[in-house]
C-alpha cells in the first residue's frame, strides 16, 4: 500500500502531461478530451505499475505507517487549502502562472491574439504585452513552462478561481506523499513518516502549497522517478515510465532539464553495464528504457519551450545556451561510455580494486563531500556576488533590490545578489541539524558506493548532489525571501531532508550495534526526529498562519463585474497596465491593453507623469474603439490620472497583505499591500 500509494501523485502527473501537452500543441486542450485522455492514460499507468512491479518495494512498512504518512499529507493538504493565497493580480510569478492558466483553462490554445481589432486596429501608442506575458510575432505568449498551467487547469475547470487557488494544496499534499515514499524505500518505512513531517512544515514547502507555483509539481515528478526508477529493478521495462517522470519535469520548469541531467548519465552507465552478471544485472537491464522514457519526457519538454516559450527560452539565453551544451556533452559521453562499457567497466573495476592510490578513493570522496559543505559555510566571508546591470531586466531587477534593501534597513547596493548566503538560506528553513546530518550521510554513500555497495543510491544521489551544489552557488533568483527560497524546493530541501533521515538511522544503527539498549534507541530516534522537525516548524511559525493576499478573487470578481461587456479596455497608466492588462483579457473576457506612456517613446516633458498616457493618445485610441462599435474604458490607478476623460468610478479598492521580502534574516512576518484601480468612460457624464 506505500509503495503504490507513493508513487501514484508522479504516474498521474505523468498521464496527464503526455495528454495535455499534444492537446495544447493542436488547440484541443478543452475539459472533455484533456480528461479522458488524460485521465486514460493516468488510470492505465497507476494501473499498470501497480500490477507490473507488484508493490512490494517498502517491506518494512506496516499499517501505522501507512496511516501515519497518510495522515500527514491530508493534514498538510487541508492546512495549506485553509491559508491558501490568491495570487492573481500580476505582480510576481504566481499570478503568472494563474493568468497562464486561466487563459488555457478558458480557450485551450496559444498564443493570445491581441484582439487589436476591438481597438480600430494597431497603433503605435497600444501595448498588449505586461509582466509576464511578452510580445511575440504578432501575439502575446505567456512567460514560463506550460506544464505547472496544464495541470492547474483541472482546478480551474471544476472550480472556477476558487478551484483554480487549491490545486496548490493538493500538490502540496501529493508532494508529501512522494518524498515519504522515497524515504521509505531508500531509509526505511519507519523513517517515512517524521521526514514527510519535517517536509511538510518546512516554509518554502509552505509558501509553494499555497499558490500556483511550478516548482512543486517539478518535485513530484522528479522525487517520484526516484522512486520508480527503484521499483523497476524487478521489471527493468518499467523505467521506461520513470524516465518519462523524470523528463517531462523539462515541461514544468526549464531547470528541470539541469536537475535531471544526472538521469543521462545514470542510464548511459546502466547500459555500459550490461553483460554483467550478479546484482548488477537487473541494473543494468534498466539502460535502455529508462534512457528511452528520458529522451521522449525531455524531447517533449523542449518541444514545448521552443514552440510555446521562446521568448521566455530567448529571455534565459545566457544560462539555457550553456546548459544545452553540458546537455550535449554528457549526451555524447553518455552514448560513448555506452558503447565502450563492457570493455572499460571491467579494466576500471580492476584498477580501483588493485591499483594502492585508488584505494585511498572512497576515503577522499567523502572528505571532498565535507570541504563542498566547508567552502558553501565560509562563501559569505570570502565573496559577494554582485552583478552590474546589463539590460534593462537587470536594470529594473537593480532597482527592486536597492528598494528592498532600504525597507530591511540595509546600506543600498543594488548590485548584490546575497548568493553567498545559499547555504544559510537552507540552515534557515531546516536547520543546522538536517544540514549536519545529510553532509554525513552523503559523506558515507560516496564512500560505500565507491567500495562497491549501496549502488540503490547512486541515481538519487547524483541528483541531490548535483542539483544542491548547482542550485547553492548560484540560485539564479531574486533574492528576496521567501520568494528566493522556491529555488530549494525541486530538490534541495526534499533531498537533503530524505539524507538527513538516512544519517539519522545511520546514527541510531551505530547505537543499537554498540549495545544501547530499547529504551536508548528509542530516545534516540525522538530527539533525531524532533531534529528533524522542530527546526523548520520554528522557522514556518511566523508566516505559516498567515495567508497572503486575500481578497483578491473577490476584488477581481469585483473588478469584471463592473467592466461593461462591449468595452475595450485602455489602461492608461503603466503599474496599473502591468498588473491588469492579462487579467482583463483572460479573466474579465475583454480586450485589453496599455498605451505607451510618453516615457516610453522619449516625448515626456518635464511636467508629465512618466507613467500615464498622453491625452493625445488616449483621444485618439477612445476615437478608434468608437469607430470599432466598441465602448473605450479607461483604466488607472488614481483619480486624478483620469480627470481629463471625465468622471471616474473606483471599482477597485484592496487592501491586504503579502509576503515579507526579506535579504538576509528568515522572513518571519508580511507586509501591507494596497491596490486601487479606478474607471473612467470617455465621453459620458
Amino acid at each position: 500500500m506505500l509503495a503504490a500509494v507513493t508513487v501514484m501523485p508522479a504516474l498521474v502527473l505523468t498521464g496527464w502531461l503526455l495528454a495535455g501537452l499534444p492537446l495544447l500543441l493542436l488547440g484541443w486542450f478543452r475539459p472533455l478530451p484533456a480528461l479522458l485522455l488524460g485521465g486514460v492514460l493516468a488510470v492505465a499507468l497507476c494501473g499498470y505499475w501497480v500490477r507490473f512491479t507488484g508493490g512490494r518495494e517498502a517491506p518494512d512498512a506496516t499499517a501505522r505507517h501507512v496511516v501515519a504518512v497518510t495522515g500527514i499529507a491530508v493534514a498538510s493538504g487541508v492546512f495549506n487549502a485553509v491559508f491558501h493565497s490568491e495570487q492573481l493580480i500580476v505582480r510576481r510569478d504566481p499570478a503568472t502562472y494563474a493568468q497562464y492558466t486561466a487563459w488555457l483553462a478558458g480557450h485551450g490554445s496559444l498564443p493570445i491574439p491581441y484582439g487589436a481589432a476591438a481597438f480600430g486596429g494597431s497603433d503605435p501608442a497600444l501595448r498588449f504585452d505586461s509582466v509576464g506575458f511578452y510580445d511575440h510575432d504578432g501575439a502575446v505568449v505567456p512567460q514560463f513552462m506550460p506544464g505547472a498551467p496544464l495541470v492547474d487547469a483541472i482546478g480551474h475547470w471544476l472550480g472556477g478561481v476558487s478551484g483554480l487557488l487549491l490545486v496548490a494544496p493538493v500538490l502540496g499534499a501529493l508532494a508529501v506523499l512522494t518524498v515519504a515514499g522515497v524515504t521509505a524505500r531508500l531509509v526505511g518505512a519507519r523513517w517515512a513518516p517524521p521526514a514527510a513531517l519535517a517536509f511538510a512544515v518546512a516554509l518554502p514547502i509552505l509558501y509553494t502549497s499555497r499558490t500556483t507555483f511550478s516548482e512543486i509539481p517539478s518535485l513530484i515528478l522528479i522525487f517520484g522517478g526516484i522512486a520508480l526508477t527503484d521499483d523497476a529493478r524487478r521489471r527493468p521495462r518499467a523505467a521506461v515510465v520513470a524516465g518519462l517522470a523524470f523528463g517531462l519535469a523539462v515541461l514544468v520548469r526549464v531547470d528541470g532539464l539541469r536537475d535531471v541531467l544526472p538521469v543521462l548519465a545514470y542510464a548511459g552507465l546502466l547500459i555500459a553495464l550490461r553483460g554483467r552478471r550478479g546484482r548488477g544485472e537487473a541494473y543494468a537491464r534498466m539502460g535502455v528504457p529508462l534512457l528511452a522514457g528520458l529522451v521522449a519526457g525531455a524531447g517533449l519538454g523542449l518541444v514545448a519551450a521552443f514552440v510555446l516559450a521562446r521568448p521566455y527560452l530567448n529571455y534565459l539565453s545566457d544560462s539555457v545556451v550553456p546548459l544545452l551544451a553540458i546537455c550535449g556533452v554528457v549526451l555524447a559521453l553518455t552514448v560513448a561510455g555506452a558503447v565502450a562499457g563492457p570493455r572499460l567497466v571491467p579494466a576500471s573495476w580492476k584498477v580501483l580494486r588493485t591499483w594502492p592510490p585508488a584505494r585511498r578513493l572512497p576515503d577522499a570522496l567523502a572528505a571532498l563531500v565535507f570541504l563542498v559543505m566547508v567552502v558553501l559555510a565560509v562563501r559569505p566571508w570570502v565573496q559577494t556576488v554582485r552583478r552590474v546591470p546589463a539590460t534593462p531586466d537587470d536594470a529594473m531587477n537593480s532597482i527592486f533590490i536597492r528598494g528592498t534593501q532600504v525597507a530591511n534597513g540595509l546600506w543600498p547596493d543594488p548590485t548584490r545578489l546575497y548568493y553567498e548566503n545559499s547555504l544559510y538560506w537552507v540552515i534557515w528553513y531546516v536547520g543546522v541539524p538536517v544540514v549536519m546530518l545529510a553532509t554525513l550521510a552523503a559523506a558515507v554513500l560516496v564512500r560505500r558506493m565507491v567500495r562497491g555497495r549501496g549502488f540503490l543510491w547512486l541515481l538519487p544521489l547524483a541528483i541531490i548532489g548535483w542539483t544542491t551544489v548547482t542550485t547553492l552557488w548560484r540560485p539564479a533568483i531574486t533574492p528576496d525571501h521567501p520568494f528566493a527560497s522556491r529555488r530549494l524546493v525541486p530538490v534541495v530541501l526534499p533531498g537533503l531532508i530524505l539524507l538527513a533521515a538516512w544519517g539519522l538511522r545511520w546514527v541510531w544503527a551505530r547505537a543499537r550495534d554498540v549495545g544501547y539498549g530499547t529504551v536508548a534507541q528509542r530516545s534516540l530516534a525522538a530527539v533525531g526526529g524532533a531534529l528533524l522537525v522542530v527546526p523548520a516548524a520554528v522557522t514556518s511559525i511566523g508566516t505559516g498562519f498567515t495567508p497572503m493576499e486575500r481578497g483578491e478573487a473577490a476584488a477581481v470578481e469585483r473588478l469584471c463585474a463592473a467592466l461593461p461587456r462591449d468595452a475595450s479596455v485602455l489602461v492608461v497608466e503603466r503599474v496599473t497596465g502591468d498588473r491588469f492588462t492579462e487579467l482583463i483579457r483572460g479573466m474579465c473576457g475583454l480586450p485589453a491593453a496599455q498605451i505607451r506612456p510618453p516615457a516610453e517613446t522619449g516625448a515626456a516633458d518635464a511636467g508629465a507623469d512618466r507613467d500615464v498616457a498622453a491625452p493625445s493618445d488616449v483621444n485618439r485610441l477612445a476615437g478608434h474603439i468608437r469607430s470599432a462599435g466598441r465602448r473605450p474604458v479607461l483604466l488607472a490607478a488614481k483619480q486624478s490620472q483620469l480627470a481629463p476623460y471625465g468622471s471616474a468610478t473606483q471599482v477597485m479598492r484592496l487592501r491586504t497583505r503579502q509576503d515579507e521580502r526579506s535579504l538576509v534574516d528568515p522572513p518571519n512576518g508580511t507586509w501591507s499591500l494596497a491596490i486601487d484601480v479606478w474607471m473612467s468612460i470617455p465621453g459620458t457624464a
